[in-house]
């Protein structure tokens, strides 16, 4: 307990409360200034919008492949499972440079899109694919195992006793992978919230419409501004971790809920 704790000071808690103690320089007059930006606001509106929808959505398709590649065998599949694992390992500046050629108005994909109206890359749109391109395999590999777990049994009772396919699903299958859920939900939006490399070369940068708050966070560093940048990363901090305290209450009350069920 103690070398944890020691380590989790050193490693955690001290570079957070160096971050704090130089926002507070600023005094409250100045963090307040800051934290009323109407740019800041807007990037943080952004970054904190767009990374919930990105992790919602990572959930909800990660569920289904997860359950294909548990539940299924076909050609691929191995090739499928390892390039859920990409972004894990491919540098995120790499990843924006591909996600923008592809997305762009001259891009394999942006092209076929652009004649319908829609443009992806340089827009909000572009940051949410980004984000959902990098919060997926948490929510994958989170429920993966508790998928490989549930007894196909359990699903041959409902279908005899007389229950729909929606009915299993909703009652059988769900209540197990709802703590599972939670949990990916939460890695993958406190990935896609921190997120820069991959969004900065597809987001266009845009002030108040498609500028992200670590990318602020920057910009007021290469001005050496750094209380600024400071005060916006502690804003940034509290509201993380605002964020997060609720889902993780959340998926405590989940898994006291559904763990007796």
């Amino acid at each position: 307990m103690g070398y944890t704790l020691v380590y989790l000071g050193i490693v955690v808690l001290l570079p957070l409360s160096a971050l704090v103690f130089r926002a507070a320089g600023l005094g409250w007059a100045g963090f307040l200034a800051v934290a009323q930006d109407p740019r800041i606001l807007a990037a943080l509106r952004i970054s904190f919008g767009i990374a919930f929808l990105a992790a919602l959505t990572a959930s909800c398709f990660g569920l289904m492949i997860a359950w294909i590649l548990t539940r299924y065998r076909f050609p691929g599949r191995r090739l499928v499972d390892a390039a859920i694992d990409l972004p894990f390992a491919l540098p995120t500046a790499v990843a924006g440079i591909a996600l923008a050629a592809l997305y762009a108005p001259n891009g394999w994909i942006g092209a076929l899109v652009q004649p319908l109206g829609l443009q992806i890359a340089f827009t909000p749109l572009g940051i949410f694919v980004a984000l959902v391109f990098v919060a997926l395999p948490f929510a994958v590999r989170t429920v993966e195992p508790l998928i490989g777990e549930i007894d196909r049994e359990l699903e041959e009772a409902a279908a005899t006793l007389g229950a729909t396919r929606a009915e299993t699903v909703f009652r059988v299958v769900l209540p197990p992978l709802v703590p599972g859920l939670l949990t990916g939900f939460v890695l993958a939006f406190a990935r896609a919230v921190g997120e820069y490399g991959s969004v900065i070369f597809i987001a266009g940068n845009l002030p108040y419409v498609s500028e992200i708050a670590p990318l602020l966070i920057i910009i007021k560093l290469e001005e050496y501004d750094y209380a600024g940048a400071t005060a916006v990363a502690s804003i940034m901090l509290g509201l993380a971790f605002s964020a997060l305290l609720v889902i993780n209450l959340l998926e405590a009350f989940a898994r006291r809920r559904f763990g007796h069920a």
